[in-house]
Parts: C-alpha cells; sequence; structure tokens
C-alpha cells in the first residue's frame, strides 16, 4: 500500500494519544493508496488489545464505501511489544468463530511505539491457516 507521510504521521499521533492503551482505526484506499485515516475508539482499553466500537466501525465503513472507496487497511497499536501481529490480532482477523477473513484482501497495519521511534508495519493476515506475511508499505512524502 502506499501512504502519504501525513496519513502515516496521523496514525503515529494516534497510537501515541492513546498510550498506553491501544488506538484502532480504518484506512481508506483507492487503488492501493491510502487517501484517508479513520480514528475509532478501541472500546476495551486495553494495553493488550482492541475492540473497535462497533457504531463507528458501521460508521466509517459507510462513509468509505459512500466515498466509492476501499477499506485498505485496519490499523492499531502495540504499546508494549514489536509491531507483529499477536494471536489476538490474527483471531480478529476471522469472522467470528469461522474460517473465513473478516475483512478479505485487507492489510492490517501496526504501530510500534513502545520506543521512541516508531515502527510502522503492514501484514497480510491469512485464514484459516492463521499465518501473516509482511507486506510493503510505500510512504510518498
Amino acid at each position: 500500500m502506499r501512504i502519504a507521510r501525513a496519513l502515516l504521521d496521523e496514525m503515529v499521533a494516534h497510537a501515541r494519544a492513546d498510550a498506553p492503551n491501544e488506538c484502532c482505526g480504518m484506512v481508506a484506499a483507492r487503488d492501493g493508496e491510502a487517501v484517508a485515516v479513520h480514528r475509532a475508539t478501541n472500546i476495551a482499553h486495553s494495553p493488550l488489545r482492541y475492540v473497535m466500537d462497533p457504531g463507528e466501525q458501521f460508521r466509517i465503513q459507510d462513509e468509505i464505501e459512500s466515498a466509492g472507496l476501499d477499506l485498505g487497511a485496519i490499523y492499531h497499536s502495540h504499546t508494549r511489544s514489536e509491531p507483529v501481529p499477536s494471536p489476538t490480532d490474527v483471531n480478529l482477523a476471522r469472522f467470528g468463530d469461522s474460517d473465513q477473513p473478516a475483512f478479505p484482501g485487507t492489510l492490517f497495519v501496526i504501530v510500534g511505539v513502545k520506543d521512541d521511534e516508531a515502527d510502522v508495519r503492514a501484514w497480510e493476515i491469512q485464514i484459516p491457516a492463521g499465518t501473516y506475511t509482511g507486506r510493503p508499505l510505500e510512504i510518498v512524502d
């Protein structure tokens, strides 16, 4: 996914503002390029996991679709660990208890803020295997 530095900075700012709890949100995209970041509320209020507010999630997805855009990524932060999918993150990528992806074709971006320098990585989570593969984030100015 291509992403403007300003949008990446917006995700990092969100992660730092919500620390020590994890933040979460969605990224709208067009043809593989991020065009907007939508912050959401982590109703778990936890440093170890996120649960996106269902009403906000529905509203954001509706806004993205109404604008003719795609859900390019779901993002959240890791405040205590490396920005690598945890078993909880992999389970959240599933549709309920099924072996189907909840968001087919959507990347998962993790913003690591445990150190002074943010580390942002994108992942494709394979369901039902429960594995993940790093995907490039092309940052443009």
